[in-house]
């Protein structure tokens, strides 16, 4: 009986550490999303109508770095294939590492980066 327990114990062990090494793999954690941005609840097409700024990864990976004009900086990561950012800031200063790695939106309208060259920069402003 006690064998049997240890055994229990040990494939118990075995897949628990399995799971949260998988978990530490990088591209596997949860959406990005910077202090004031919108709440991951709502669907994508609210979000991108919602926000002034939306960028999501839809190739392996990007550098993203994300700043007020001559401020700061609110967003300086690697975001991983399927992470997404938003934010509703007036004016942000954007650069992107790999351009054919992401998909922006500004202010609700796909904005086309595709063929920029690395480290692509743009400024964005609120409508209205």
């Amino acid at each position: 009986m006690a064998i049997v327990g240890a055994v229990v114990l040990l494939i118990i062990l075995v897949v628990l550490g399995g799971y949260f090494f998988y978990r530490s793999l990088p591209g596997t954690g949860d959406v990005v999303v910077p202090e004031g941005s919108a709440a991951l609840a709502e669907p994508q097409d609210e979000i991108t109508d919602k926000k002034v700024l939306y960028i999501r990864v839809v190739g392996e990976s990007s550098d993203v770095l994300v700043r007020i004009p001559g401020g700061e900086v609110i967003t300086d990561t690697t975001m991983q294939q399927g992470q997404y950012a938003t934010y509703d800031q007036p004016r942000l200063d954007v650069t992107i590492g790999d351009p054919d790695a992401v998909e922006v939106h500004v202010n609700g309208r796909p904005k086309d980066i595709s063929g920029e060259g690395p480290d692509y920069a743009f400024t964005v402003e609120q409508e209205g």
